[in-house]
């Protein structure tokens, strides 16, 4: 190959320009800013769709977390070493009067208070 041919300045320019372009569509791709021939930015502009898919987003993300929030609670209540809500309930129920309201019932196993 003749290094001052004009082939290999063809084959300078030829290889610049796809690295350009190579550059370029990763660029795209990833959504950063696109370069021009003379380095200057072409910042992408948000479409209607694009606008319209970042609001949907926001509000699955804020569902979410509500619904994380949920299911913390759930597993607590679940989890809870005191889940034994029917026991309690009988509980309340066999119980003459209201006058110790408050006070945590003492429950085993298969016996009510």
């Amino acid at each position: 190959m003749n290094w001052g041919g004009p082939e290999f300045v063809i084959a300078i320019i030829a290889l610049s320009t796809v690295g350009w372009l190579i550059n370029n569509w990763i660029r795209a791709k990833h959504g950063y800013s696109l370069e021009d021939e003379w380095g200057g930015k072409t910042e992408r502009s948000d479409t209607a769709e694009t606008k319209a898919l970042k609001a949907e987003n926001r509000q699955l993300h804020d569902k979410l977390d509500a619904m994380q929030d949920r299911m913390v609670v759930l597993e607590k209540i679940v989890t809870d070493r005191g889940y034994s809500l029917h026991d309690e309930i009988e509980a309340l129920r066999d119980k003459p009067s209201a006058s110790d309201a408050g006070v945590p019932l003492n429950l085993k196993r298969g016996e009510t208070a």
